[in-house]
């Protein structure tokens, strides 16, 4: 089985950094590619103020921590990932970035080297038949925040080789996580179920069932969830919400995976979430105030 002791991650915003944090916290070395310096560096900022959390609550200890750190080197170049032996893609939910990405990465990657994308949505088969080696390409889905959430869904192509699944898995489990696998259908397991709940949430608003605050209240407390489906998909991105809707949509051709007008209307307005301060909530003040 292939050995892989150093992760190349493509992507330094919330999922490649928190992804880059578990991988260095479990005692593989990290590279962490982002076209931006600035960003790179937020993304550092980021991974150890989240050590340093972890810290205070006793979850790891102080050496961990700085271990952790020292395992992590930034890269701005694709070149950097060139010694990586398996490689993790966390670009935007956009199938020709990805392409693109995956064409110049393999470029400039050791044959043996193993490719992996964290879409969430997005068909592993397609994406891999557009490398120069689909056996060694697979779907390796982390929940947000990566950090925290227990689970990554492993997904093959129609390409992808039992020893590529069986180093995926490995990889997986030393990062602590526990692995659901599925099938390469569109949205894979958890968001096929978790987006149309959160689309159904915004038809309820749309239709003017309730408003935004009864909406999230009914679900927190009439359902237990520890978020309301509003409120989750501001923290989401309204943009990724709608994307993975639209690859339902679009790829199971089933009238039940519209996406809400006022969900497009909101992305096309550039209210994202939180990640641009406003979506179905506003975030530039004290607290998060409902927009409807």
């Amino acid at each position: 089985m292939a050995t892989i002791k150093t992760v190349g991650v493509i992507g330094s915003g919330q999922m490649g950094n928190g992804i880059a944090h578990v991988a260095a916290l479990a005692g593989f070395d990290v590279v962490l590619n982002d076209l931006s310096a600035d960003r790179l560096k937020s993304a550092m900022a980021t991974i150890n103020g989240n050590l340093t959390r972890q810290v205070a609550k006793k979850i790891i200890t102080e050496d961990a921590h700085q271990k952790a750190l020292a395992r992590i080197k930034s890269a701005e170049t694709i070149d950097g990932l060139s010694g990586c032996d398996l490689v993790i893609e966390t670009a935007v939910e956009k199938e020709e970035i990805k392409r693109k990405i995956f064409h110049d990465v393999c470029a400039v990657l050791k044959p043996s080297a193993i490719v992996a994308s964290n879409t969430s949505s997005i068909s592993i088969t397609r994406l891999a038949a557009s490398t120069d080696r689909p056996e060694k390409f697979i779907g390796i889905h982390f929940m947000n925040p990566v950090p925290v959430m227990e689970l990554a869904e492993l997904i093959r192509g129609i390409a992808t080789d039992d020893e590529t699944f069986d180093a995926a898995r490995e990889f997986v489990t030393k990062m602590g996580k526990q692995i659901a696998v599925s099938e390469d259908f569109p949205a894979f397991i958890v968001n096929r179920i978790l987006l149309p709940m959160i689309n159904e949430a915004i038809y309820t608003l749309y239709e003017g069932v309730a408003n935004v605050e009864a909406i999230d209240k009914a679900m927190k407390l009439g359902a237990h969830h520890p978020m309301g489906p509003l409120e989750l998909a501001d923290f989401i991105g309204l943009d990724t919400c709608l994307s993975i809707m639209q690859v339902l949509h679009e790829g199971l051709a089933d009238s039940k995976y519209r996406p809400c007008p006022l969900l497009v209307k909101y992305v096309e307005a550039g209210w994202l979430g939180r990640k641009s301060q406003r979506g179905f909530y506003d975030y530039r003040g004290d607290k998060p105030v409902p927009t409807r």
